[in-house]
């Protein structure tokens, strides 16, 4: 059975017709207010961008979901998690005072930016889903705390995952950065003596007990205990500990879909989804830079299901004629895989297909525009 997943496109003409007022109709025709109940918390889970990204949702289109919760009674609050990479969000500080100097102050969104996985990312909850490659899922503490989630995304390319939207946010964006880790990798953690300070942080924060110091006073990892949950790769100050990135790019993929399903499993029914489908740039908002757009500006979706939001939104990329001057080739066809074209070794389709596999939506989809 197919979802329905409807759309907006750029066209104005009118104040009832800018972007803004389209905003807040999809919003209901989506179904989303049906999502909120009074005194709901509910989490507007976005990405803020690093600092030199510029590719990110407008603070302004927030603002209308925003004042949507509102309408209806909710209690929103936007929130993210803190990254696993070194960058401008790596604690919540400092992904704090990034958000606000990208312009996600409350005088302009209308609420507050709360990041969900604490200062450190320590602030988690393990979510049991039973799945292939994991039993459990470490979940940032104030999304699994909140009532409801609206869940913003800005469609993109991705160097591991080939393509981002809605299911790259819940999996990514709604995990602590342990559990990225263990997404993004197969291989345990290793310390760089070199940078080590011998602080032993990370020998307290290890739920396994596997560190220890040595005689020289710096860190070392027992590989037989280790479990490889990258807890230690955020405690250290230092960045001593090296995170793994290395990972089958479908075992990635399967990985992802499953922590996704993990970030909505105790709320049915209570999360809606819309994607913008603007400034599709090759690579994700993680990165302190954007390059030029692949495709034209196309519209923004809503739906109550992420893979059929996503798969949507892959196609009407794909069936876009290429930008001039962009990473994509203009030898490439309307209709074909300009994901693939840009990340050669993904197959980013294949996590529709795996996503609806364990139950997190379906690939099928009605495709409706609200005018």
């Amino acid at each position: 059975m197919s979802s329905k997943v409807y759309f907006v496109n750029l066209r104005s003409d009118s104040k009832k017709t800018n972007l803004s007022n389209k905003i807040r109709r999809l919003f209901d025709k989506a179904g989303l207010k049906e999502i909120i109940r009074k005194g709901d918390h509910t989490a507007v889970k976005l990405h803020f961008g690093e600092k030199g990204n510029n590719a990110y949702i407008h603070p302004i289109f927030v603002r209308q979901i925003v004042d949507k919760i509102k309408e209806n009674e909710g209690k929103p609050f936007l929130t993210d998690t803190n990254t696993l990479y070194t960058g401008s969000r790596t604690n919540s500080v400092d992904h704090l005072v990034t958000a606000i100097e990208n312009g996600f102050a409350y005088s302009v969104v209308g609420a507050p930016v709360i990041i969900a996985d604490g200062l450190f990312s320590k602030n988690v909850m393990d979510v049991e889903i039973k799945k292939k490659n994991f039993n459990t899922v470490k979940i940032a503490g104030e999304i699994y705390n909140s009532n409801a989630m609206v869940v913003l995304s800005h469609c993109k390319g991705h160097e591991l995952a080939g393509f981002g939207g809605a299911i790259k946010n819940l999996a990514m964006g709604c995990a602590t950065a342990a559990g990225k880790q263990m997404q993004h990798s197969d291989v345990k953690p290793e310390v760089n003596s070199e940078k080590c300070i011998g602080c032993g942080i990370c020998v307290n924060w290890c739920p396994k007990d596997a560190i220890s110091m040595n005689k020289e006073r710096k860190a070392e990892i027992d590989l037989e205990e280790c479990f490889g949950c990258g807890e230690c790769t955020t405690a250290c100050n230092q960045r001593a500990i090296k995170v793994q990135w290395k990972s089958n790019t479908d075992v990635f993929l399967e990985k992802m879909a499953e922590y996704a399903y993990g970030a909505v499993k105790n709320k049915k029914n209570k999360v809606g989804y819309i994607n913008f489908v603007m400034n599709v740039t090759p690579l994700c908002d993680c990165v302190p830079w954007s390059d030029a757009p692949i495709v034209r500006d196309i519209g923004v979706l809503a739906s109550l299901d992420p893979v059929a939001i996503d798969k949507a939104c892959y196609d009407l990329i794909n069936s876009e004629m290429p930008l001039p001057n962009s990473r994509v080739s203009k030898d490439i066809k309307p209709g074909q895989d300009k994901f693939k074209h840009m990340h050669k070794n993904v197959n980013a389709s294949y996590i529709f297909s795996y996503a609806e596999e364990i139950g997190l939506g379906t690939k099928e989809y009605d495709l409706i525009e609200v005018k």
